[in-house]
């Protein structure tokens, strides 16, 4: 048996006679699979900020330990790359559905795990370890969501409904920062300081095991999308990420750079404005966690109405407006923020993340189209993470640095320098929006 064979047979699984998919089934899909995943994701990031320093890292000072807390959570960044490039690979070569499957049991699984982990004064400097372990797996898991579910929802769409359909893929961060965020809200609420710190926090990790079966059962029933199946040939390909490296270098970097400014304006107004509200303005966490809960609607409005745009106006023009809008409200965060006054702390976080929405809404049909068939889930899916991880990983580390350094001013000269960035990114792509799916940027490009 050839090589090449049991990819064909494998593929061969899902090639069943084609029939219309409705398009809400598979904007169901990438939705609550996206949320799910994400929501594991931000949980650790809300854990980090309220509860990890003193339970993983009680030897350290408030602040050490919230550095070392959020030094774990950059981990996560760190798995996301390696998750895309091993998860891409296998969405390009054995079909996007079943990357999306094994992503987000791998992600549900390490997720719960944290929830039963012992904390420091059980396990010792056992407990930190299996914890950056967990992070690093939640990673892995989301670095191989993107790809999987945008190529769902792109290949799936017809022309001209690429942005609107692939804009579900988007919803799924602000959909699980709610429930994220929701949760953490409730049990503040309703428990005790010390059991809050003893064991509610651990609520949320547990739920996820329940919340990954029901997104297995809706995602097992979707098909696989049309233009894999259709590319037959070259799905023999044993080295789709050799080919995207050699010959698709260009967009995937410039991709990776549009995606940067999202990912850090998104940690940064949420993980380290949390932390620093509660810890260093001594604000209620409840108010904090509401206030982001009201800020989060704004988010999936914008994200929403800028991918359904994007259709119409195109992609680069939709998030160049994301990304100036957050560069010229960059310096207005922090002050606002300061203020302890909830009506200006909501503005501050409002504008970010409406900066943040109108930036990544057009992101996942972007990416799928600035890469072929052959090798569309490894580009999408290292461009999207690698942006992440360069972003993200480090925005809560390099912001609580700065603020203490140099006082916030500089946390939003940093935020603006990102969006900076991000803006010649984009400039450098070509317009994809009228592109067909079956043909690729030049090489060179």
């Amino acid at each position: 048996m050839s090589r090449t064979q049991p990819l064909r047979q494998a593929a061969t699984a899902d090639a069943v006679p084609a029939r219309p998919v409705r398009p809400a089934r598979i904007a169901t899909a990438v939705l609550v699979g996206t949320t799910i995943e994400f929501y594991d994701f931000f949980i650790y990031g809300t854990a980090a900020a309220l509860v990890f320093g003193r339970t993983f890292f009680p030897a350290l000072t408030p602040v050490n330990g919230l550095l070392a807390a959020f030094s774990v959570y950059a981990v996560g960044f760190l798995g996301r790359p390696t998750g895309a490039a091993v998860f891409g690979q296998l969405g390009d070569r054995v079909g996007r559905r079943r990357v999306l499957v094994a992503s987000l049991l791998l992600m549900g699984l390490s997720t719960t795990a944290v929830g039963l982990l012992p904390g420091y004064a059980h396990w010792g400097v056992w407990s930190p370890v299996a914890l950056t372990v967990l992070r690093f797996l939640q990673g892995v898991g989301l670095g191989g969501e993107f790809g999987g579910a945008a190529l769902l929802a792109v290949e799936h769409a017809g022309e001209g409904r690429r942005g609107r359909l692939a804009g579900f893929v988007q919803l799924g961060p602000s959909v699980g920062f709610a429930l994220a965020t929701g949760l953490f809200w409730l049990l503040s609420a309703l428990l005790p300081e010390d059991r809050f710190q003893a064991w509610g926090w651990r609520l949320p990790f547990l739920v996820s095991i329940a919340l990954v079966g029901f997104g297995l059962v809706v995602r097992l029933g979707v098909q696989e999308t049309p233009a894999f199946l259709a590319d037959a040939p070259l799905r023999a390909r044993a080295t789709p990420l050799r080919e995207l490296l050699n010959r698709h270098l260009r967009p995937l970097l410039l991709g990776a750079g549009t995606v940067m400014a999202g990912s850090v304006l998104f940690y940064t107004a949420t993980t380290w404005c949390l932390a620093r509200a509660t810890t260093d303005l001594h604000l209620p966490r409840t108010r904090m966690l509401g206030l982001l809960l009201i800020a989060n609607v704004f988010l999936a409005a914008a994200t929403y109405a800028s991918a359904r745009l994007s259709d119409r106006w195109g992609r680069r023009r939709m998030i160049l407006v994301g990304t100036v809008t957050g560069l010229l409200w960059s310096p207005l965060l922090v002050p606002l923020l300061d203020t302890t006054r909830a009506p200006l702390m909501l503005a501050g976080l409002t504008g970010a993340l409406i900066a943040l929405g109108l930036s990544l809404g057009p992101v996942p049909a972007l990416l799928s189209e600035l890469f072929p068939t052959a090798v569309r889930c490894s580009g999408a899916s290292l461009a999207y993470n690698l942006g992440g991880l360069v972003g993200g990983a480090v925005a809560p580390l390099i912001a609580t640095h700065l603020s203490v350094t140099f006082g916030g001013a500089a946390v939003g000269a940093y935020l603006a320098a990102a969006c900076a960035v991000s803006a010649l990114c984009v400039t450098a792509l070509p317009e994809t929006h009228e592109r067909a799916l079956t043909e690729a940027l030049p090489e060179a490009a």
